[in-house]
């Protein structure tokens, strides 16, 4: 019997070494291959020709739709930074999701809104229906419609219904775009408006930056050590991960706080899924699967230059509910869509980016904590050497340290965002740290968000409580706001506050 168990236990050792050491090699595949897009895109910065794009009539107009709940210290800056960003032509569509707090009196005040009678469409259904719509007395492209509270999903698709232009760019009302940011991402579909369906930029962490008049001037590390590791993660997940499996024509997720779309794709598709936890996810599966489908040629698009700036979080009990959130809605998203797994017809999708969010993002926190308590439990009893030991903490930790620091160095060559040396220390810091408690401890939250989602428990998201940004002008994004979470028949308010829900190791949500 003891011969049997001995056997067991170093099987399972190999095992997970096993899974360790390819769950690593494939993000470094996607290191090299994001290593050969970042550079280039940084050589061609000065003539990608943004310039003539901001100015050509030609350049395609865009609507940028924005859900709002209970965003009174931050909306008007917001707003004010979405109609200066440097576009020939755009619009903001903002959804009041039936705020409780004065959030429509500021915008009222700020912009002069009085009601106009506007015809909705009525391309994209939603759950409630539009109580007014406003327009700005001010000059600026700016519309704002309130509805009953439905949630951030349906929220948007009122937006996305009430849009006027062929784009629609979806941002958080609590997010900040570059300047550039809309330009650059424009860019594909101005290079390809027949294929182009779909695109996507990077969301870096803003805690701690200086803000002024909706900018980040400064971007800074944050001073916190929870929040600081989210900028390991970020980094990886967007700079690695997206990066590389844009260039494999394989990218799953554009996150839900900046992406542009085409509006006629979105119209067909039915536009966002108002049931689903991760809605920005479940829209980009099911936009390759109806494309798929139909057999029509079609492109999802990755940038790594245009930044979104938002604020994550900097607190354990905020973490803890965006992450069983976050995986929660990526077991959700693809149990529904489950039949494109290893299906040839679904291209690099469904024979490579499926299975491998299936292995190595929903699995990987099981296979995480099983790992670490079965070496932990047979190098106790003897079972296991200190050399298989040693083997499995640099396969699974050492080998990804490694890789975060690489993400780290391709950053610094190619974009170059943190300009000081003492910021770069302290990124390579938190690289190391991560691996020391803050990865086993999430990867037990996204264990509590799949269970919760197995026992089909309704999900209560909590509060989101905000601390605002550094360096604000008194109009800029106020000192502190708490918005209520809750989903569910009581009252879905789904505005997580957040914007690039990472999912994994490779922060795929």
């Amino acid at each position: 019997m003891k011969d049997v168990v001995a056997t067991l236990v170093h099987a399972n050792q190999y095992l997970v070494i096993g899974y360790f050491l390819v769950l690593n090699t494939v993000y470094l595949v996607l290191l090299a291959l994001a290593g050969r897009t970042v550079p280039r895109l940084a050589r061609r910065r000065r003539l990608t020709g943004l310039d003539d794009l901001a100015t050509s009539p030609l350049t395609p107009p865009v609507s940028i739709v924005t859900a709002a709940y209970n965003e009174e210290p931050t909306i008007v800056e917001s707003v004010r930074a979405m109609l200066a960003l440097r576009y020939p032509r755009h619009e903001v569509v903002l959804v009041d999701d039936g705020s409780r707090d004065g959030t429509f009196d500021r915008l009222r005040e700020a912009f002069g809104l009085v009601p106009v009678e506007r015809v909705r469409p009525q391309e994209i259904a939603s759950q409630e229906p539009v109580r007014s719509v406003y327009v700005s007395t001010h000059s600026v492209p700016l519309t704002v419609v309130r509805t009953a509270n439905s949630g951030k999903a349906d929220s948007l698709n009122v937006g996305i219904d009430l849009a006027s232009h062929p784009l629609v760019c979806m941002v958080d009302a609590d997010s900040l775009l570059d300047e550039d940011a809309l330009l650059t991402l424009a860019q594909p579909f101005v290079a390809d408006p027949l294929h182009v369906v779909a695109a996507g930029g990077v969301i870096r962490p803003v805690n701690d930056s200086v803000v002024r008049h909706g900018q980040v001037v400064e971007p800074r590390i944050p001073r916190g050590w929870l929040p600081r590791i989210q900028v390991v993660e970020y980094l990886r997940a967007f700079l690695m991960g997206r990066t590389g499996w844009a260039r494999l024509h394989g990218l799953l997720i554009i996150s839900g706080a900046f992406g542009l779309y085409r509006r006629d794709v979105l119209v067909e598709v039915g536009g966002m899924n108002a049931d689903s936890l991760g809605e920005d996810f479940e829209l980009v599966v099911r936009l390759h699967r109806h494309l798929r489908d139909r057999r029509r040629p079609y492109r999802v698009e990755f940038i790594p230059e245009p930044v979104c700036w938002t604020e994550v979080p900097d607190s354990a009990g905020v973490l803890a509910r965006q992450r069983r959130r976050w995986h929660r809605g990526l077991y959700e998203t693809l149990l529904r869509h489950r039949r494109m797994l290893l299906r040839p017809r679904y291209g690099v999708i469904g024979m490579v980016a499926y299975p491998y969010f299936v292995l190595f993002e929903l699995l990987a926190p099981l296979l995480e904590v099983w790992g670490l308590v079965t070496v932990a439990v047979g190098f106790g009893f003897g079972l296991i050497s200190p050399a298989v030991a040693l083997l499995f903490l640099l396969a699974a930790f050492g080998y990804a340290i490694l890789l975060s620091l690489l993400a780290l160095l391709l950053d610094e060559l190619g974009l170059h965002r943190y300009r000081r040396l003492g910021d770069l220390a302290a990124v390579a810091a938190a690289a190391v740290a991560e691996n020391l408690g803050y990865r086993q401890i999430t990867a037990l939250w996204r264990l509590q968000g799949w269970w919760a989602s197995l026992r089909n428990g309704t999900p209560v998201w909590g509060e989101m409580t905000r601390s605002g940004f550094a360096g604000t002008t008194p109009l800029d994004h106020g000192s502190h706001a708490t918005v209520p979470e809750t989903t569910g028949p009581a009252g879905p308010s789904r505005h997580p506050g957040d914007g690039a829900p990472p999912s994994g190791r490779t922060a795929a949500r």
